[in-house]
C-alpha cells in the first residue's frame, strides 16, 4: 500500500531530477523505493526519479530496483534517439515539398530538460496552417501503415508512419471555451502569418516551434484540457514548469499575461503555479504571475490530490468499461466526466461553469458520430 511517506519521497526525488534540490528531508523519512518508483511509472516520471536517484549518493538503492529503473531508462533515451531521427526524416520530406511545420509538444519541450533523453515520449504532434495541413495529409497518408479517424472541425488527424505515431493538427483546439480557442487561433496567427517561432538543430535538420511565451500558453491550455476530460499526470505539468524555467530570461511577460487573461485562465494558471513552486519545487523566480496566498496553496493541494490520483492520462482510473459496445462505453465516460467537473468545482466554480457547457456538448457530438 502506498503511504503519505512514499508520495512525499516521491515528490522529493521528482524535485532533485528537476531542479537538483537539497533532499536532506527525505533521507531522514521511512522509504519505500518500490513504492516511489511505482509512482513514477504511473506519472510518466521515471527519467526524472532516476535523476534525482544519480543525485543522491547518502542512500543505498536495492539492486533489484535500480537494474528496473536503469533498464526503463535506457529503454526511454533509445526511444528517443530513434523518434529523433524520425523527426530529422519527416522534417526534411515535408521541407522539401515546401509545406511548413512546426512541431508541439513532444521532443521540442525535451530539449528543455537537463536530460531530454530520459523524457518519457509520446506521439509526434504537427502543427501546421490550413493550407499545409491538407498538403501533409495528401504526403503522409500513402506512407501510413494505419490512419485514425479525423476530426474533420479540429483539423486533426492521427496516423501511423514507420511505427510511430505522427498527428497532424490544423487548429490547436481545447474544447473548453470560445475565449479559449479564440486565443489559440490568434496565438496560430502569430506562427504562422507573423513566423512568431522557435527552433532546435535535430542533428542537420532545423525543427520549429512555437515561439516560448506561446508554447508556455499552448501547453497549459493542453493541461487544462486534460485535467477536465480523463486526467493529467504530472509529466505534462513537468514540461510546462521546464519550458517556463528554460526561457524565464527571455520570455514576453507581457504578451503571456494578455493571453492568459483574455482567455479567463489566470485563476487556473496562478493554481497550478503554486503546485509548481509547493510540491515540483519550481523557483519561485522562474514562475510567472504566482503568489504565495493560502487560497492558491489550498487549490494547488486540491489539483495535487487529483493528478495523484488519476495518474498520467488517467493511467490509474478504472478503463474495465473499455470491453462493453461503444454507446455504453461512452455513458460511462461521460459520467467520469461529469465526476470530474463536480469534483473540479470545488478548486474552480466559475471556470469548471464556464466549460461545462462546451465539454458536454463535444461529448454528446462526439457520441452522435461515433468518435472516440
Amino acid at each position: 500500500m502506498t503511504t503519505m511517506n512514499d508520495y512525499f519521497a516521491f515528490l522529493q526525488f521528482l524535485r532533485k531530477g528537476l531542479w537538483d534540490t537539497n533532499m536532506d528531508c527525505v533521507l531522514n523519512s521511512p522509504l519505500k523505493i518500490s513504492a516511489v518508483y511505482r509512482i513514477a511509472q504511473q506519472q510518466s516520471v521515471v527519467g526524472l526519479l532516476a535523476a534525482g536517484l544519480e543525485r543522491t549518493t547518502e542512500r543505498k538503492v536495492p539492486q533489484s530496483i535500480t537494474l528496473a529503473i536503469a533498464g526503463e531508462v535506457l529503454q526511454y533515451e533509445h526511444r528517443n534517439k530513434s523518434m529523433n531521427v524520425f523527426i530529422g526524416l519527416l522534417f526534411d520530406k515535408l521541407q522539401a515539398e515546401g509545406i511548413f511545420t512546426v512541431l508541439v509538444k513532444g521532443q521540442g519541450i525535451a530539449q528543455c530538460y537537463e536530460r531530454p533523453l530520459w523524457r518519457c515520449s509520446g506521439d509526434i504532434d504537427l502543427f501546421l496552417s490550413e493550407d499545409n495541413y491538407l498538403r501533409a495529409k495528401e504526403l503522409l497518408l500513402p506512407l501510413a501503415s494505419s490512419v485514425e479517424e479525423e476530426f474533420v472541425r479540429e483539423k486533426h488527424l492521427g496516423m501511423t508512419v514507420n511505427g510511430w505515431v505522427v498527428e497532424l493538427h490544423g487548429h490547436l483546439y481545447s474544447g473548453l471555451s470560445s475565449k479559449v480557442e479564440k486565443e489559440l487561433d490568434a496565438l496560430q496567427q502569430d506562427t504562422f502569418n507573423e513566423g512568431q517561432v522557435r527552433s532546435w538543430m535535430n542533428g542537420k535538420t532545423q525543427v520549429f516551434m512555437l515561439k516560448a511565451e506561446n508554447d508556455a500558453f499552448y501547453v497549459f491550455t493542453h493541461i487544462l484540457q486534460h485535467f477536465y476530460k480523463g486526467g493529467i499526470g504530472l509529466r505534462q505539468i513537468c514540461d510546462w514548469c521546464r519550458l517556463l524555467y528554460t526561457y524565464k530570461d527571455s520570455l514576453d511577460y507581457d504578451l503571456l499575461e494578455k493571453r492568459i487573461k483574455r482567455a479567463g485562465l489566470m485563476t487556473a494558471w496562478k493554481a497550478f503555479a503554486a503546485l509548481a513552486v509547493e510540491y515540483l519545487g519550481m523557483p519561485v523566480e522562474a514562475m510567472p504571475f504566482y503568489s504565495d496566498s493560502f487560497l492558491w496553496k489550498k487549490k494547488a493541494k486540491l489539483i495535487m490530490d487529483f493528478v495523484m490520483m488519476s495518474g498520467n492520462f488517467g493511467h490509474n482510473r478504472d478503463s474495465s468499461y473499455m470491453k462493453y459496445p461503444y454507446l455504453i462505453r461512452k455513458c460511462f465516460s461521460m459520467s467520469q466526466r461529469i465526476g470530474d467537473l463536480i469534483r473540479h468545482s470545488r478548486i474552480f466554480p466559475l471556470d469548471s461553469l464556464r466549460f461545462l457547457p462546451r465539454i458536454m456538448w463535444n461529448g454528446v457530438r462526439s457520441a452522435a458520430k461515433g468518435e472516440g
